[in-house]
């Protein structure tokens, strides 16, 4: 069991970068992830 499990987190900015990273770990943590990203060109 994950120390996320049955959490749920919002990453903004999670297109790439930091904020990417930060939902793939707290998914490999067992969180279930809400994510927004805006970016465009």
């Amino acid at each position: 069991m994950g120390l996320l499990e049955g959490k749920v987190a919002i990453v903004t900015g999670a297109g790439r970068g930091v904020g990417r990273a930060e939902a793939m770990a707290m998914a490999k943590a067992g969180a279930k992830i809400v994510v927004n990203d805006l970016g465009g060109d």
